[in-house]
């Protein structure tokens, strides 16, 4: 069930938030917790019913690790026996999923054997909740968490708002606003909190990134040639879809939770302003950077070590990173040049030198796009078509870029006056659907929005609760509904990983 379906937010998120604090006002809390983890695992079954064993699995194993290391009884060593057990089993579990077949199809290459793949499916959002039960065990490990039960631990992982794509969870963070007496009754402020983010994701999603998903695919996946300020549209095109379509994804997957009264972490925080590297990561999927910080960075020595073990530990991190991400060489890529990057950066902070933020904003922006490019294609051949695309030599057409770019700010200019809207929208949406100049006027606003509106954060942390708002909120869902029917419904890109 997506997100962005008529069915989730017409039928199935109003039915749950019915139901739940139905029986909440009836005094039956547990019942009430019950019944949202029956409504999280009808949500997971939804998209293929054979992947619901899967994730019963791996709750009742690491559940039964838990229990293992909270036994008062048991002595240090075999509190490290059972941990490792628990830790290797998760990391062992993704990496059949995710790289069984690719590193089959690599072995063939290289011994040019005939291994047979077992072209295994990868269960829809495992990566999320295996690294979200890896943290738990973590935690009971540290002993950070001491009260829980099957019930409270279920609801933990597989609570829908953030089970197929983040945020990434502590239980600690979460668990206890379900037990508070307060968040058990009908919140106005948080319920229309919450409309109001489902509004600005879902406008994300459809008007925004799915928009933008037509010339990042055509781009990088039809196109056999492309011009320099073609490659550069694609390119920023899949840069700016990632974002819209991941942080739409966050934002209705807060505003989901928060009906509920469930505030989740922040996991975006407009990254794209980011002046150098280390700002972007803690910009960009928070949670995955804490997570990566929390039990993969520190525990090998972070920076407590020499230079060169802490520049080693900076690679190693994002190197798992890139592999969490998905199976080929395109994400370990990824993930080594963000490591080299990060620990450059590291260096180079050393020498106080500072530069123009504009500058600064210049070299992380683009570094970011041409790396998300490694992340995007789907063969090293197609990534290094359209990175070799954006070094040929230009053909930039400058007069009429900004010729097409004038006309479209006039078209616009004259939506906001004519009396005739739907003749003048038409006009402006016809324009923008031409030719490849006109697509820099579209990237340019996607840019803009990333730059200088506020984030979502900032909206909802200064919400209230007026006429204008409604309306303002109400339009954007209007037009993300309206565009529904021009657009195939798409499964949110993080899915895929």
């Amino acid at each position: 069930m997506l997100f962005n379906s008529l069915g989730y937010l017409f039928l199935f998120l109003p039915a749950v938030v019915l139901i739940y604090y139905m029986l909440n006002k009836l005094k039956l809390m547990l019942g009430a917790k019950m019944a949202l983890l029956f409504a999280s695992l009808v949500f997971y079954s939804y998209w293929n019913i054979r992947d619901l064993p899967i994730i019963i699995v791996s709750i009742a194993f690491n559940y039964l690790i838990a229990r293992g290391l909270t036994d008062g009884a048991a002595v240090s060593t075999r509190r490290k026996i059972i941990f490792l057990v628990g830790i290797s089993t998760n990391i062992i579990l993704l990496l059949f999923y995710k790289y069984t077949d690719f590193l089959v199809t690599e072995i063939n290459l290289i011994t040019n054997s005939k291994i047979s793949e077992l072209n295994l499916r990868l269960p829809l959002g495992i990566s999320f909740f295996t690294l979200t039960q890896m943290a738990f065990l973590f935690d009971v490990y540290r002993r950070q968490v001491e009260d829980y039960n099957v019930v409270h631990y279920s609801l933990f992982v597989t609570f829908f708002p953030h089970l197929l794509a983040g945020p990434i969870l502590h239980h600690r963070e979460m668990m206890p606003q379900f037990d508070r007496l307060r968040n058990k009754v009908f919140n106005v402020k948080n319920i229309t909190k919450g409309l109001a983010l489902l509004s600005i994701g879902l406008f994300k999603k459809v008007v925004i990134a799915d928009y933008l998903a037509t010339w990042a695919d055509y781009g990088f996946d039809i196109a056999k040639q492309q011009s320099f300020i073609e490659a550069w549209i694609t390119s920023l095109s899949y840069t700016f879809q990632l974002y819209f379509d991941f942080s739409g994804y966050t934002d209705i997957a807060v505003g989901s939770a928060l009906l509920f009264n469930i505030h989740l972490p922040i996991n975006f925080n407009s990254p794209y302003k980011s002046l150098n590297i280390k700002e972007f990561w803690r910009r960009w999927h928070i949670t995955l950077s804490r997570f990566l910080r929390d039990y993969v960075y520190i525990p090998l020595g972070g920076n407590r070590t020499s230079k060169m073990r802490t520049t080693i530990n900076v690679l190693i991190t994002f190197i798992i990173g890139g592999i969490w991400h998905g199976a080929g060489w395109g994400f370990i890529i990824w993930g080594i040049l963000h490591g080299i990057a990060y620990a450059m950066h590291r260096q180079w902070v050393k020498f106080n030198i500072r530069i123009p933020d504009i500058l600064a904003w210049l070299i992380t922006f683009n570094f970011i796009n041409i790396t998300w490019i490694f992340f995007r294609g789907r063969t090293l051949d197609d990534t290094k078509r359209v990175l070799r695309a954006m070094l040929s030599m230009p053909d930039l057409h400058l007069i009429s870029v900004a010729d097409a770019f004038a006309q479209f700010l006039l078209d616009t200019l004259k939506l906001i006056q004519d009396e005739d809207k739907f003749a003048a929208l038409s006009s402006v949406l016809n324009h923008l659907g031409g030719s490849m100049n006109n697509k820099v006027g579209i990237l340019s606003i996607a840019l803009a929005i990333c730059l200088f509106s506020n984030n979502s954060n900032e909206i909802i942390r200064d919400f209230q609760a007026t006429h204008k708002n409604a309306v303002a909120y109400g339009l954007c869902m209007i037009l993300a509904l309206l565009s529904l029917k021009y657009v195939t419904l798409a499964k949110f890109l993080y899915f895929n990983f």
